[in-house]
């Protein structure tokens, strides 16, 4: 592919790229690009980490992309998951390498890098974060807090100042040219790249790939990227995500009570779910109809599911059966991965035993 036809690639799952100008040059110049994600092992691994995560960084390395996936496991702890125990933080941190390997992705130019190893090994890497610390004002660092999942309050614990910091680290050390991280990570993205060239770094590339709705619709006075945030799948709301082992019964009947208003299809959960997903992982869909309802149909893409949808030429219940009926497809091989494979079965155990959001 052209340095284009990769951009190309990319913008058909990125929200949003700092700069393209600057991801071209990569393409054109860099032989060994390099791109991080970073994920705080925190309970379950939902269906916008795994099977969405798997079709993105397929993207990604299609194009020549290495990806590094930077098992978090000291950035939960200063959130305080699992009351700060790194022991439990590390049991799910294996867990989440296990989804990714049976979720669909290809490893072959995929890392997993444990933060708290990667940085014992890395001696200068708090030398970094005290030359960040003397470029960010107190308060720009606390807007950041968001990546944490919190919100700006006096009582948060002063972890939500270091955090920030060594996110913006692990960018250089991990020697990523890329961030590829949800819309909500770009403050800290962002404060990267103003303050690298003042401490002689490179600023990275952005990438800010889409968050899937949470599938029960939440209303919220915010606006933009603070709304989009606010409305994402998340694992603190369970009956509103799909979780990778999730069973089909659980599937279908969390798509039961999803949000789908008739028609539209903004703010749909489900029909997001089509087009990011679904549509990404298999040629066509059936959808099944009794024929005083017009009978089964064959779907060979999104805009023709969006066409029909929104001309009201398919109902609510039929579109959530056949899109559930479709994740649970794409979510099988996990869970055969994990009821045949006994180190994994022996962490999912461990990890429900441990996951309050069950």
């Amino acid at each position: 592919m052209k340095p284009e036809e990769k951009i190309k690639l990319i913008k058909s799952f990125a929200e949003e790229v700092v700069t393209e100008e600057e991801l071209k040059e990569l393409y054109k110049k860099k032989k060994k690009i390099i791109a991080y994600d970073g994920f705080e092992p925190s309970g379950q691994i939902h269906i916008a980490q795994g099977l969405l995560r798997a079709i993105t960084v397929n993207k990604l390395t299609s194009t020549g992309i290495n990806f590094k996936f930077l098992v978090a496991d000291w950035f939960a702890m200063l959130n305080n998951k699992f009351g700060g125990d790194l022991k439990k933080i590390k049991i799910v941190g294996e867990y989440f390498i296990e989804v990714w390997k049976a979720s669909g992705m290809n490893l072959k130019n995929v890392e997993f890098i444990w933060s708290s190893e990667y940085v014992k090994k890395t001696p200068e890497y708090w030398e970094t974060v005290l030359k960040l610390s003397m470029h960010s004002t107190v308060q720009r660092v606390l807007r950041c807090g968001q990546i944490m999942g919190r919100e700006d309050s006096i009582n948060n614990p002063s972890a939500q100042i270091l955090y920030p910091l060594m996110q913006a680290a692990d960018i250089h050390h991990l020697r990523a040219d890329i961030t590829q991280l949800g819309l909500d990570q770009r403050k800290v993205n962002m404060l990267a790249r103003d303050i690298f060239p003042k401490i002689g770094l490179k600023a990275p590339v952005v990438i800010s790939h889409h968050m899937l709705l949470g599938l029960q619709f939440q209303p919220t006075e915010k606006t933009g990227i603070e709304r989009k945030i606010a409305m994402k799948m998340s694992k603190s709301k369970p009956q509103t995500a799909i979780f990778m082992t999730d069973t089909t019964k659980e599937v279908e009947k969390k798509f039961n009570k999803a949000y789908c208003p008739e028609g539209k299809e903004e703010d749909n959960p489900v029909l997001e779910y089509a087009k990011y997903i679904v549509f990404e992982l298999f040629d066509k869909i059936e959808i099944k109809r009794p024929e005083k309802f017009g009978g089964d149909l064959t779907i060979k893409n999104y805009e023709e599911l969006k066409e029909l949808y929104t001309k009201k030429k398919l109902h609510p219940m039929d579109l959530k059966k056949a899109i559930a009926t479709y994740i649970d497809k794409a979510l099988e091989p996990v869970r055969k991965h994990f009821r045949t494979n006994k180190k994994a079965k022996v962490l999912q155990e461990q990890v429900l035993k441990l996951d309050v959001t069950r």
